[in-house]
């Protein structure tokens, strides 16, 4: 069985640190041991309300982004979701067989429809479906997942297995793939909760965009425990963990180390030297997106070839598809 990696993000408001850490600084590793397809889920985005013109340019920026973390064009396959059709008709033909009650129990969809009331709408409802149909349209084998997202990649899986059951061995089955630190980055103003892209407060996150006195406010603002000591342990101190474990990401020094270097010293020098080792790190990205961004048009050829990769897949597969369901004549 050929390996393969799928994954992909939504083109909605900024990309974030946590994205970076728990997504493509993990994907610009992968592209060197497998063959990837990476995604920007703009089908995904338009679950809640979008801007059409803001959309395209988010389109856009994920894409320079993507490239400027790392992504190789002539070693990953780089598309829009929304390019490739393929991809909502087989959700349609996965939603077919996905029941209700395994879509009701997504806690993703438990949480923002508590959130949005009568608002919510189907799109988010069977989100899990669209999930599953990009997944599985192109054989992959290894997904790399933020925690949470392993609950759609567990419905991914056991609807592949009903298809195979009912139609035919037709989708491979495949595997998550989550980093041991760093899959859950947490936001710097509430340690309790994801760090997330649509948090009311811009001192939730800090944006690959973002300028270095911006990421320098951010983290002299960041919350941290009451105790005052640097150790790493995310049950009792989740503020502080959160900021070691970026630490940790920025530099590779261990957890134990940091532990060792900041001991006594208190949160001020800590900080401090994060801010520096998050600049060191984030300015380059920076630097790169405004230069792809600036150049839409060799950006416009990697999204084509990445695109009509995709679509050759895709196409040969729904064939398959088609002719296990009984479509078409």
């Amino acid at each position: 069985m050929k390996e393969l990696c799928f994954s992909g993000i939504q083109p909605t408001n900024v990309v974030h640190i946590g994205n970076y850490i728990g997504a493509v600084k993990q994907w610009a590793d992968m592209q060197h041991r497998y063959p990837c397809m990476f995604c920007i889920v703009d089908l995904h985005a338009i679950t809640v309300p979008q801007d059409p013109a803001t959309l395209r340019q988010n389109n856009l920026r994920l894409a320079s982004t993507y490239l400027a973390c790392g992504l190789d064009p002539k070693r990953s396959h780089i598309f829009l979701q929304s390019e490739v059709a393929e991809h909502t008709e087989l959700a349609w033909i996965l939603g077919t067989i996905t029941k209700i009650a395994e879509l009701e129990r997504m806690t993703q969809f438990k949480d923002k429809s508590i959130k949005r009331g009568e608002n919510v709408g189907v799109g988010l409802f069977t989100y899990p479906a669209l999930m599953a149909a990009d997944i599985l349209l192109y054989d992959t084998t290894i997904v790399p997942v933020g925690e949470d997202q392993l609950q759609h990649l567990e419905l991914t899986r056991t609807v592949a297995r009903r298809f195979n059951q009912q139609f035919g061995e037709t989708f491979i089955v495949p595997k998550s793939l989550v980093q041991e630190t760093g899959a859950r980055i947490m936001g710097l103003d509430d340690p309790t909760g994801k760090m997330s892209k649509s948090a009311k407060s811009s001192l939730n996150y800090i944006a690959l965009t973002d300028s270095d006195e911006d990421i320098l406010k951010k983290i002299k603002k960041a919350v941290t425990d009451s105790d005052g000591i640097i150790a790493y342990d995310p049950l009792t101190r989740p503020a502080v963990s959160n900021l070691m474990t970026l630490f940790h990401h920025a530099t590779g020094i261990t957890m134990k180390d940091l532990t060792a270097q900041y001991e006594g010293k208190g949160y001020g020098a800590f900080k401090q030297d994060l801010a520096d080792a998050l600049i060191a790190m984030i300015k380059p990205i920076r630097e790169k997106i405004e230069h792809y961004m600036s150049d839409p048009a060799s950006l416009g050829k990697i999204l084509d070839a990445g695109r009509d990769e995709a679509k050759a897949l895709a196409e040969a597969k729904m064939k398959i598809v088609r002719e296990r369901v009984g479509l078409g004549r």
